[in-house]
């Protein structure tokens, strides 16, 4: 406890020198709390301004699809190559060792599975379990324009405003039906309704034509889904374009731990992400890191 008396008198007030009114990087984030802005500089990286997520929450809906059948044995060896680690409650206290020093956007949304109707979900986390979980974000699938699409809004609005009192940020996953096609029109409206509605960032699909417009009608920053496995070559071309054209990163999943060496697949990823390296040449790296990861010469 400081003293009343004895203490050395203050004489350092810089006069002249004005206050550094530091200004935020991130798209969309100037204005929030610094808790928020503590949680969003853990998941987008300070130096580039993008992040690399690593999803691995298929099993909340599809159970023990490829490539996760086993999250200790094919999900830890990507842990220290990602910035994020997506994933479900169950599998963060069952299967990533806390000292892990990762951020996590914890996916909060449940309800459904592919054997029904995947857009009648509910939200599945309570607040205080986000909180005890340390979780940097919270994800929540919304379905606009499905057949639940209300419910689905209904369930990203109560996350906002319990991770808003909380200073946590939410993620919104704009997922596609069936019916529905994944050009601009409809991505760019899907993304604008969930940054209307305040979420701090979101992850959509790329579309090959007009995602630039999708992106700068957002007010908020926007990461790709990596979607379904294509070859490797492709991943990291439409990595590469979605950044060119203003996405601030991606949440991969399948195109990762389904390639086949995953930790050279990240690697390769990060090179087009964080160091702005041309498809053809994360590609090269990754073919390189794959041959010494199998002890092969190259």
């Amino acid at each position: 406890m400081a003293e009343a008396q004895g203490n050395i008198e203050s004489k350092d007030f810089g006069i002249g020198i004005p206050q550094d009114s530091q200004g935020y990087y991130l798209k969309g984030a100037a204005h929030l709390d610094w808790g928020m802005k503590d949680r969003l500089a853990r998941v987008f990286n300070a130096r580039s301004g993008k992040t690399v997520m690593l999803a691995f929450d298929h099993g909340y809906i599809m159970g023990p699809t490829s490539g996760l059948e086993r999250v200790d044995l094919s999900i830890l060896p990507l842990v220290p190559y990602t910035d994020v680690l997506m994933c479900t409650r169950g599998v963060l206290r069952a299967c990533i060792p806390p000292d892990c020093g990762k951020p996590v956007a914890l996916r909060c949304s449940a309800g459904a599975t592919v054997l029904k109707e995947l857009s009648d979900e509910l939200v599945g986390v309570a607040i205080e379990d986000a909180i005890r979980l340390n979780a940097s974000a919270m994800a929540v699938q919304v379905y606009i324009g499905g057949e639940f699409e209300h419910k689905t809004i209904g369930n990203l609005v109560r996350v906002i405003d319990a991770g808003n009192a909380a200073g946590i940020p939410t993620l919104a996953v704009t997922a596609v039906g069936r019916e529905m096609v994944r050009d601009a029109r409809y991505l760019g409206l899907a993304c604008r309704v969930c940054a209307e509605l305040g979420a701090h960032f979101v992850k959509t699909y790329y579309c090959a034509e007009g995602f630039e417009r999708v992106t700068a009608a957002c007010p908020i920053p926007i990461v790709i889904a990596g979607g379904k496995k294509i070859a490797e070559l492709d991943a990291l071309t439409m990595a590469r374009r979605a950044i060119d054209q203003g996405a601030l990163g991606v949440d991969m999943g399948r195109n990762i731990f389904q390639a086949d060496d995953p930790v050279s697949m990240i690697q390769a990823v990060r090179a087009v992400v964080h160091d702005d390296e041309t498809p053809e040449r994360a590609l090269d790296l990754y073919q390189t890191l794959k041959s010494q990861s199998k002890g092969m010469v190259v």
